[in-house]
């Protein structure tokens, strides 16, 4: 193929893979793509953070290699899109001051900017700012400059994230040797390429639901108003139900092919199911119970943002969700009918024309957006200009130049090998932190477990005692004797309140199983204690009722009833 000199790279450092893109922009606003690249990478980057920098700097350059092959050229320096857990939005003010009524002028405006990007936040860097609104004599103003004012006050929005997110892109790009042409806030770009200026200007949510993490970026006025990241995503589907003893592949395999985020209750019988392997099936409705129960914990936390937003109220275009997460089943409809958005449309391919070869490319699944997104935002032609030849004095120049430079490249490589080896003993120490965390969880949810069952042993014993007084009840109606009837339904009463109070137990028991496995076994126990506590309420009346009529035969009004029926039949 011929090769291509004028073309933009892009990279995505996503949760589960490192992806690459390189194309030009066409006259007519469409993007043609010319090459594309893509590394698994969840041994080493986790919920859009890295933690493993040797490992990252290989699939960066196996990346590079990929998209420069195809492109038959080099690569200069490429796009990188910056996103992961710790991405979240800070509002904060400037006031300005002045000594008279002043004409507000740029400069002003620009030194509000630059003092607020001074603003620090412990542990965190500002990585971009989003001017909200200026206030002048008490008016909100987009564009303050030439109004008259002895104070301006400058509010922001600024996108933030945990320190070690930006150095160690850095550092992993310069161990590759990969220049960085720019960075961009990947949710910023995307909500460019997915929403309308419609949906921008009336108010709307954009939710990017990826493979571990959900973004929720809000705008109205065609201002980004809020943005956070949320640590779940459609893996922790997969994860769900792979706590069925189910292979990952098995458990991806289907969730893409059956799972629904929202199911009617008739919808699925106990005789529905769906195939594993060629030798296990699951049921329909356990699928779908444990799919809807992970989807909506994430739109409550999606609903959660949008709550703390302040602009719940103000979203007339409602939420575009877009993602390889967004091809879950009936998605809409679980934010429609559990959480009533009014408005819900899902974005599966960008709003600009894209042209390539390749069928993968073109799928309108969301999963590529984010990166199409980060190529339309880049400008710099990133391919490697063509060397010229010069003279032989300052090639020797060059090669000592290059030689001392070599030197310094050990010394620093080195320097970034040991901050990395750190990095890596603080990951696996956080790792093992999860995992104590996660049996502890487990434990927990087993003794819960045992707990319902044993609690179900004994409902059952307090169940019996309430049957048990319906037959001394009755054998007391037929001797015609009170006490006894009184006594049985005594007896009556204990049982079913000692089967009442393991009920409520029972009942904040569940509460606190966290996981669906374990959920829905003790449902089943639970289920069952209800169903007998509810005949026992109603063998409990049975006996009182029989205890009543006892109690009336025996008295003098009813003996001498009894005698005045016996004087009638004969």
């Amino acid at each position: 193929m011929t090769a291509v000199k004028d073309f933009i790279v892009a990279i995505e450092l996503g949760s589960s893979k490192i992806t690459g893109i390189a194309g030009k922009k066409n006259s007519d606003g469409s993007i043609q793509v010319l090459a594309y690249a893509r590394e698994e990478a969840s041994a080493f980057i986790r919920k859009g953070i890295i933690y493993n920098i040797n490992k990252t700097a290989l699939g960066l350059t196996s990346i590079v290699n990929k998209l420069e092959e195809q492109l038959d050229a080099s690569i200069a320096k490429v796009y990188v899109g910056i996103g992961g857990q710790s991405l979240h939005s800070r509002k904060n003010f400037i006031v300005e001051r002045m000594d008279t009524e002043t004409i507000i002028t740029s400069d002003i405006v620009n030194q509000l900017i630059k003092s607020n990007q001074q603003t620090h936040y412990q542990d965190l860097d500002i990585l971009d700012v989003v001017p909200q609104e200026y206030k002048v004599k008490n008016n909100n103003l987009i564009d303050p400059i030439g109004v008259v004012g002895n104070q301006i006050e400058g509010h922001f929005l600024n996108i933030v994230a945990r320190s070690s997110i930006k150095r160690n892109i850095l550092t992993c790009f310069e161990q590759a040797e990969i220049e960085i042409a720019g960075f961009f806030i990947s949710p910023i770009v995307l909500a460019d390429s997915v929403l309308t200026d419609v949906e921008k200007r009336s108010g709307c949510a954009l939710v990017d639901f990826g493979s571990d993490t959900t973004t929720v970026a809000i705008y109205k006025n065609s201002i980004l108003r809020h943005l956070a990241v949320i640590p779940l995503g459609s893996n922790n589907i997969t994860k769900d139900i792979c706590t069925l003893q189910i292979e990952e592949t098995d458990a991806e395999n289907l969730k893409i092919k059956y799972g629904s985020a929202y199911s009617l209750p008739e919808e699925n019988t106990d005789d529905d199911k769906y195939p594993i392997n060629e030798t296990r099936n699951i049921q329909a409705k356990l699928l779908n119970d444990i799919v809807g129960a992970r989807t909506e914990e994430i739109i409550a936390n999606i609903r959660n943002q949008i709550m703390l937003s302040g602009y719940q109220d103000k979203l007339s275009s409602g939420v575009i969700i877009t993602g390889g997460g967004a091809n879950l089943k009936n998605l809409q409809e679980a934010f429609i009918q559990k959480y009533k958005f009014a408005k819900v449309r899902i974005a599966n391919f960008v709003l600009c024309t894209i042209k390539a070869t390749e069928p993968e490319i073109l799928m309108r699944n969301g999963r590529l957006n984010t990166l199409f997104s980060l190529l339309a935002a880049g400008k710099e032609n990133c391919c490697q200009p063509e060397k010229t030849k010069i003279s032989t004095d300052l090639i020797e120049q060059m090669e000592q130049a290059e030689k001392d430079a070599a030197e310094r490249e050990a010394e620093e490589r080195e320097r970034r090998n040991k901050e990395a080896a750190a990095a890596a003993v603080a990951a696996e120490e956080e790792e093992r932190k999860r995992k104590e965390l996660e049996m502890a969880k487990a434990k927990a949810n087993d003794n819960a477990l045992k707990t319902v069952k044993a609690n179900l042993e004994t409902v059952e014993a307090a169940v019996a005692k309430v049957n048990e007084a319906l037959k001394n009840v009755k054998t007391a109606q037929a001797n015609k004797d009170s006490k006894s009837a009184d006594k049985a339904n005594i007896a009556a009463l204990a049982g079913l309140k000692e089967a009442q109070t393991v009920k409520e137990k029972t009942a904040l028991t569940m509460n606190s199983i966290t996981d669906e496995a374990f959920l829905s076994e003790a449902r089943v126990a639970f289920n069952t204690i209800e169903a007998m506590v509810d005949e026992a309420e109603q063998t409990r009346e049975e006996v009182t009722r029989i205890k009543d009529e006892v109690k009336r035969e025996n008295s003098i009004f009813g003996k001498w009833r009894k005698l005045t029926e016996d004087i009638m039949k004969d």
